[in-house]
């Protein structure tokens, strides 16, 4: 693994922007001069026996997490979740019922020397998806086209789209996200997702959640055109979903009204997944040693709220230094983690988001800072294989 520099294309901005990248404010370099959150002046570049391996061990870290969602089901431990108590039999329904899911990313910290270690898993609303799965191949394609690429996120999803549509009720799939992101991320990566379900044969419908209605004698959430809705893709967050009354329509809805992602990935998108892990697999080589609101036994690490997002409320003891960093959330309580600091290539730090859809690998996507603490910050740079 190494970081090479490369001249962007010639109107890369306009080149990307066809391609659907119409959100972003500026990253920020080493100095904190800002720079392309789209940035191909850079990239990273792996031996082919190096994503073998990485590959290997993100299905490896997909299967745990599968066993750790029926360990915590299995010993109703959702307390430490800091989810409602209310939601507690209808997640371990969802998991019974295997209500259907579609992907995920997992966050890894990895230098090329030792294993590649869980920093966090994004099993519930992932973003960066396009970048990942479009603009970097097309990048590849046209600068390096004899090279590879870890990516085959596209035909994965489509794929995964065709093996769900016959378990999913009704003629339409909606697919849903939030009218007050002002970044327009969640918008674009919803329309991305949208367009892989109508290529796998899907009849997709856009809809953003504020607009969802319900239909109080009929018992069901309808569309503006007050249709049934049956199945519904959402880039929203479970947590958020379950902090009001729509939360509790939408649980006991299941699965006349079936979401994707579905409920129980509550747990493998929370923090305290990584603790459970812990006792699960202790020393495993992938993972770092984590606990539930208290460090034990660790001098040095990352105390992440349970629910965090974006690198918010991070706080870090150690590396000769204490940083934090503010935000909304936290008050779900905290998860420690050994602080094991990403790797530093000419002053940037990496974390490479490996992606499964379904139960397989998919590809891999890059995001540096110059700080320990991967943040709205972070820029998105492409990476390649020579061949």
């Amino acid at each position: 693994m190494r970081r090479e520099h490369h001249r962007p294309r010639p109107g890369w901005q306009q080149i990307v922007a066809d391609q659907g990248l119409c959100f972003g404010s500026p990253a920020r370099d080493a100095t904190g001069a800002p720079r392309p959150y789209w940035d191909e002046s850079v990239h990273y570049v792996f031996d082919m026996d190096e994503v073998l391996s990485l590959e290997a061990s993100v299905e490896v870290l997909h299967s745990m997490c599968l066993q750790a969602v029926e360990q915590v089901v299995l010993t109703e431990r959702y307390r430490d979740f800091g989810l409602p108590e209310w939601s507690w039999a209808h997640i371990e329904a969802s998991w019974r019922r295997n209500d259907p899911y579609l992907y995920g990313r997992f966050d890894l910290r990895y230098d090329g020397r030792r294993p590649p270690v869980l920093l966090e898993y994004n099993a519930d609303t992932p973003t960066s998806l396009l970048e990942a799965a479009i603009l970097q191949w097309y990048w590849k394609t046209e600068v390096f086209p004899a090279d590879d690429q870890w990516n085959s996120l596209h035909e994965k999803l489509v794929a995964r789209w065709a093996e769900l549509r016959d378990r999913l009720p009704g003629e339409e799939t909606h697919f849903t996200w939030s009218a007050a992101d002002a970044s327009g991320e969640d918008n674009v990566t919803l329309a991305y997702i949208s367009e892989c379900a109508a290529e796998a044969g899907l009849h997709a419908v856009g809809l953003p959640i504020e607009q969802i209605g319900y239909d109080s004698l009929l018992g069901r959430f309808v569309d503006l055109e007050e249709a049934p809705i049956a199945a519904l893709f959402k880039l929203y967050p479970w947590e958020w979903i379950l902090d009001d009354e729509f939360g509790r329509r939408a649980v006991e809805q299941l699965p006349a009204t079936l979401w994707i992602e579905p409920l129980w990935k509550a747990l493998l998108s929370n923090k305290a997944l990584l603790a459970v892990l812990w006792e699960m697999y202790p020393g495993h080589p992938n993972l770092l040693p984590a606990y539930v609101d208290d460090p034990h036994e660790l001098t040095e690490y990352v105390r992440k709220p349970k629910l965090g997002r974006e690198g918010a409320n991070i706080s870090i003891v150690g590396a000769g230094q204490q940083t934090q960093t503010g935000g909304v959330y936290g008050a779900e309580g905290y998860v420690y983690q050994l602080l094991d600091p990403l790797p530093e290539f000419d002053g940037m730090r990496p974390v490479l988001g490996a992606w499964m859809v379904g139960d397989e690998s998919a590809g891999l996507g890059i995001r540096e800072t110059a700080t320990l603490i991967t943040d709205d910050g972070a820029a998105f740079v492409p990476h390649r294989i020579p061949q």
